[in-house]
């Protein structure tokens, strides 16, 4: 499970994170969805426990992420969205240096890791430098990485960037298949046909503030039909609740 109890981030006078309360469950993949500098960013460093909040706490899995680091961290796993990995390693090494760094055994790699990678289509390049990597294949190493420690809170900030469509497909099953073996996986997004056919909830940010939380079916129920009968849809939602995307920065 995770919780996030009146999170907030400031950055001098500015609130990027305005108290923001959630609880996700486990089996849940939940899209996270803003404008550009509307605090999703800020909210998922702070998750990960890059950034500390300026006030309120992250449970993860009943731990306090500020209190107790690195216990919360074995928990967890973030792929940012620009996928950086050191390109001298290959992808077997850079898993035998993720399972050092998280105290996992060493057979880990060959029992978990190796499998991993097959399974986001890396089979036969394991011993290939992540520098001749292509962006989505780069992508699909760190996810491999991710799911050989079997996380209990999958973060992932706009998984699909970069990918081509077999990949998208992949990493949709994957997020789904992670979901239903009991983890929690938030998903940062733009790509909101990928969040109706994936998530079973939806958070909406706008300035720092949570804006709506439910289902896709829920949130769209309390919009009117469209001028021309039509059924509305996530993209009316999001520019209802969001308007104008002129937001600071993260």
């Amino acid at each position: 499970m995770l919780v996030l109890e009146q999170l907030t981030r400031r950055f001098g006078t500015r609130t990027a994170v305005d108290a923001l309360n959630a609880t996700l469950r486990p089996g849940d993949v939940v899209g996270f969805l803003g404008p550009n500098g509307a605090g999703k960013t800020t909210t998922i460093k702070m998750i990960a426990g890059l950034l500390v909040p300026s006030q309120g706490r992250v449970l993860v899995d009943g731990i306090d992420n500020v209190r107790e680091p690195e216990a919360a961290k074995r928990k967890l796993a973030f792929i940012p969205d620009r996928p950086y990995v050191p390109e001298r390693l290959s992808a077997r090494e850079l898993l035998t240096f993720i399972a050092g760094l998280y105290g996992l055994d060493a057979d880990v790699v060959d029992a978990v890791g190796l499998a991993e990678l097959a399974r986001f289509g890396l089979k036969g390049r394991e011993d290939d430098l992540l520098g001749g990597y292509s962006h989505g294949m780069r992508q699909r190493v760190l996810l491999a990485s991710a799911f050989m420690r079997q996380p209990r809170v999958l973060l992932v900030d706009e998984p699909m960037v970069g990918l081509d469509p077999q990949g998208m497909k992949l990493v949709k099953r994957v997020l789904r298949e992670a979901a239903d073996a009991g983890a929690v996986v938030l998903m940062s997004t733009h790509t909101l046909d990928v969040v109706e056919e994936v998530c079973d909830r939806v958070l909406v940010m706008g300035r720092g503030k949570l804006l709506a939380d439910g289902t896709v079916a829920e949130l769209l129920s309390t919009l009117p039909r469209t001028g021309s009968g039509a059924a509305p849809t996530l993209e009316d939602l999001f520019l209802q609740l969001t308007g104008s995307s002129e937001e600071v920065l993260e």
